[in-house]
């Protein structure tokens, strides 16, 4: 099938709502490792199937839209900016680097305890190594309690986001609930007192917006996550509309205060592709999701 690019709306549109109406059209957007899902028999994992967590993180849209969202709001951070954008392989190897970042997040949610609290341990060992100084002379440490907090922060805001904006409407309850069970995870991560609400994540959003600035890093990244997708051609096609919801999403006073702008065009294509996207995902959840149940035996 020749995959239509973004430009052209209503082919796009037309090959989404195709591939949408297939039966059980699983997208298998990102890798989950080389991790067995599936064993041992009744673990439970960091979070567990009756989780917010297992419901978010299910559904492919609302991981690459939320995160692209948080990534805008964590380079929009000096500190952060400079440790990801020196000490990461984003700008030489952006498609591995997704990939991990994804596969992070599938292990942490799905997978079974000791492997979770292996990538996490990996990570950490990582982000050891990560610190300096910013080009604007402020020392940082990739571990320090306050980036920590604010990475955990921007992913879990991002992923929510996303899902309740392109998935399904979440109650007040549900979403005070996904951050709850999210702290657990943030810890082991290095945020001491990951906020556990949404009024707590407001809070934090208020903390560091003094402390966010403009930067052609933020342009740069978004250059390069328009253009990268591990879905190759069909990726490509649909990575510019990922990126137009991901700008949509970060709250409009700090996406003014970056100098980013949506294109109402775009952006209303964008809804209406990933909202297919979205309903498609939730219709055949990914071969991960489908072991990560079956190794509590629970149906989908």
């Amino acid at each position: 099938m020749q995959v239509p690019r973004a430009q052209d709306g209503a082919g796009l549109l037309s090959a989404v709502e195709t591939l949408s109406q297939r039966a059980q059209p699983r997208l298998n957007v990102l890798s989950g490792g080389r991790i067995d899902y599936r064993r041992p028999e009744g673990d439970p994992g960091l979070f567990g199937p009756d989780s917010m967590a297992w419901r978010v993180h299910a559904n492919a849209v609302a991981l690459a839209v939320g995160g692209v969202a948080a990534v805008i709001l964590e380079l929009a951070e000096p500190r952060v900016r400079t440790g990801v954008w020196e000490h990461s392989t984003f700008r030489t190897d952006p498609l591995a680097r997704m990939q991990r970042t994804g596969e992070a997040t599938l292990i942490t949610t799905y997978g079974p305890t000791k492997a979770a609290e292996a990538r996490v341990a990996m990570v950490t060992r990582m982000h050891e190594r990560v610190g300096g100084t910013t080009p604007e002379g402020q020392a940082y440490q990739a571990l320090e309690p306050e980036l920590m907090t604010w990475v955990h922060v921007t992913a879990s805001w991002g992923f929510l986001t996303a899902y309740e904006r392109h998935v399904a409407p979440l109650s007040a309850a549900d979403k005070d609930r996904y951050f709850a069970e999210g702290g657990r995870l943030g810890r082991l991560f290095g945020a001491p007192e990951p906020p556990d609400s949404v009024a707590g994540v407001e809070a934090w959003f208020d903390r560091m917006r003094p402390k966010l600035v403009a930067h052609p890093i933020v342009d740069e990244f978004l250059g390069i996550v328009s253009t990268t997708s591990p879905l190759g051609l069909v990726g490509r096609a649909l990575q510019p509309l990922v990126v137009e919801a991901a700008i949509d999403l970060v709250p409009a006073d700090i996406r003014a205060k970056l100098g980013l702008k949506t294109r109402p065009l775009r952006l209303a294509l964008a809804r209406r592709v990933l909202g297919l996207m979205a309903k498609a995902a939730e219709r055949a959840p990914s071969q991960v999701v489908r072991d990560a149940y079956a190794r509590l035996g629970r149906p989908l």
